[in-house]
């Protein structure tokens, strides 16, 4: 049976039925019964997801003495099935096309897929790098504070950078977040401008893709990456990433290319690059090695690649 023939069956079985009365006759329910009937299914629906958890309760408690918490559940569970078509034909929802679209959103947040460059269709000079070793190396500014210069192969990508803060909080490192985007997304208008890959060959993609307002959402998502990392130990302890962050990134970059990205997508990025962050922090500098192709990202101190060989 399809969710959509299923919705429609259920119907047949609501007493507060949007478009008939509780006689069959087909005559319109007033407004009023109309919501008093969507509140009655959705406490319905809080119920019958609290049996669910108190069948498998009594699992618990009960083992094996619990013989039909098969057949208990499968009933609970088939209570809330009935609640959500309903709830979904009192909104004017086809429940195919909400089962459909939570297929597409979970899909979306929990699987990650090859992602291929998004700057394919460039001149080879405006294409950020596939492969390759960043070098970070430590050392001090003028005024006598902590900072870093990073390098490819053998050439200075932007200015020398310290914390900025108060604090010695090892911001001097964060540009290793945007490479990480440039690496695993494909995308980092950041990158772009430290290197020099402006795509200048197409004027619109130059100004609406890589410059100063692309540039400025892309710190944005660092800084508050950070932030967020600042709250969990620089993200040595975190496996999964909050949604609500995930959320606030998709809202600021929705606009621009990278918004074909996957929050699953962004999630491994991120972790990636807090992952480099603290290994930089910890070694004071050191190399990370990237490969777009193998979507892999990853610190070394000596620059070579004990998994891959690869120097």
């Amino acid at each position: 049976m399809d969710f959509t023939e299923y919705q429609r069956q259920t119907s047949d079985t609501d007493q507060f039925n949007a478009t008939q009365t509780g006689d069959g006759t087909g005559t319109p329910k007033e407004a009023e019964d109309y919501d008093a009937g969507l509140v009655v299914h959705l406490l319905g629906l809080a119920g019958e997801a609290g049996s669910v958890a108190s069948e498998y309760k009594k699992r618990l408690r009960d083992g094996e003495a619990h013989h039909w918490w098969k057949a208990r559940m499968r009933e609970e569970l088939g209570d809330v099935l009935w609640y959500v078509a309903n709830v979904a034909s009192h909104v004017g929802l086809d429940l195919d096309e909400v089962a459909q679209a939570n297929i597409t959103k979970t899909r979306s947040r929990w699987l990650t897929s090859p992602t291929a460059a998004l700057d394919a269709d460039y001149p080879i000079h405006e294409r950020l790098p596939r492969a390759g070793v960043y070098e970070f190396r430590s050392g001090t500014n003028a005024d006598g504070r902590e900072s870093v210069r990073i390098y490819f192969e053998g050439r200075q990508l932007g200015d020398e950078l310290t914390d900025a803060s108060h604090n010695a909080d090892g911001y001097r490192f964060h540009d290793v977040f945007h490479l990480a985007y440039a690496t695993l997304l494909g995308w980092s208008p950041v990158t772009r401008s430290l290197a020099g890959l402006k795509r200048r060959s197409v004027q619109r993609t130059d100004e609406n893709e890589d410059g100063g307002r692309a540039i400025a959402i892309e710190e944005g998502v660092s800084a508050t990456v950070f932030a967020y990392a600042g709250q969990h130990q620089m993200g040595k302890t975190i496996k999964r990433l909050d949604q609500r962050l995930l959320d606030n990134i998709e809202m600021l970059v929705g606009p621009l290319e990278v918004g074909v990205r996957t929050p699953a997508e962004w999630e491994v990025a991120i972790l990636s690059g807090l992952s480099a962050f603290r290994s930089l922090v910890a070694n004071d500098g050191g190399y990370v090695l990237f490969d777009a192709d193998l979507a892999q990202f990853e610190y070394s101190t000596d620059g070579v690649s004990t998994a891959r060989g690869v120097e």
